[in-house]
């Protein structure tokens, strides 16, 4: 009989509870413990899944091969650090760290220890993307935005870190090649940090992607628009489809337009992240999920950008 792999949580507010949820579900997998710095929650999420709390991370890391860090950005390096060095794999959420210096020092880490680190850019495992992968070919021109309503957790970073972030690693994950140039523009709104930003991104290749971010809107938005030749794509990533608009020309020599619908409905976003860090973990994966280099690479470029948008809120109000 396969032994079952034993997994936790540390961290578990509103997204690390749906990390226990998901963990106590997959076959091969033992959820053994959760724990939090909130005593209370910690023990309502372990009484609710059944299984122990550890006020002390460290008991729970004797006890468990892998775990899902959930905690807040700027505590990730030095928990990451402590899971590494207790012979865990992580998954960290993301951003990997707050600082790319701590983010190469983790990837550095895992190497060592021989350990599987993955980033938790959730958006990579959103199931309409997988079917629209196939019809990205050279896109000339992308627009991204990520609107969301303003939620107090993840505001010990900017929105860029927290929201733009996903919008980030995907465009890198398309492989459009170096950047030639980014402008970028934000303010802070409700928090200290800025809360809306706006980017144009040009990269050597001709590639011009356009990226809006907010987390003080009324409502959500989540859609990706690809433009290339006798292509355009429009992917809702909140409702999971997309549509596929090509032109070709008619026998009457006339250009015309046609839709095709697409849905990606199979399963959600982060059950499918997670299986993939467990079947890495068992070594039976086909997909390796996000990686640290991948996470770090993102981070960089969100680090770039907020360091841009940064100067531009101190010039405008003075």
């Amino acid at each position: 009989m396969t032994q079952s792999l034993r997994v936790g949580v540390i961290g578990v507010g509103h997204l690390g509870r749906h990390h226990a949820r998901i963990y106590s579900t997959l076959p091969l997998v033992k959820l053994v413990g959760v724990t939090d710095t909130d005593i209370l929650r910690g023990q309502e999420i372990a009484d609710e899944f059944n299984v122990s709390f550890y006020p002390n991370p460290q008991e729970l890391l004797h006890l468990v091969d892998a775990v899902s860090v959930v905690v807040p950005t700027s505590a990730h390096f030095p928990v990451v650090v402590s899971c590494l060095n207790q012979d865990c794999h992580v998954l960290v959420e993301k951003p990997i760290t707050s600082k790319e210096r701590e983010g190469e020092e983790l990837v550095q880490l895992a190497k060592a220890t021989g350990k599987i680190l993955q980033v938790g850019h959730v958006e990579r495992f959103n199931p309409i993307l997988e079917k629209v992968r196939p019809y990205i070919h050279n896109p000339g021109f992308i627009e991204c935005h990520r609107l969301s309503p303003f939620q107090p957790r993840g505001t010990d970073v900017d929105v860029v870190r927290d929201l733009m972030i996903h919008d980030l690693d995907l465009i890198l994950s398309l492989g459009l090649g170096p950047t030639m140039h980014i402008e970028a523009r934000g303010m802070p709104v409700f928090t200290e940090h800025p809360d809306i930003a706006n980017v144009r991104i040009l990269f050597e290749s001709g590639s011009l992607v356009n990226l809006t971010a907010s987390r003080i809107s009324t409502g959500r938005l989540r859609k990706l628009r690809i433009y290339q030749r006798d292509c355009y794509i429009s992917v809702d990533l909140g409702a999971k489809d997309a549509v596929i608009n090509t032109c070709h020309m008619s026998d009457a020599g006339t250009r015309e337009v046609q839709s095709q619908k697409i849905s990606g409905l199979e399963g959600d976003a982060l059950s499918r992240e997670l299986d993939c860090f467990i079947q890495s973990v068992l070594g039976t994966a086909t997909n390796h999920g996000v990686s640290g280099e991948e996470g770090v690479e993102a981070l960089r470029m969100a680090s770039h950008i907020a360091s841009l948008i940064h100067p531009s809120i101190m010039t405008s109000s003075t």
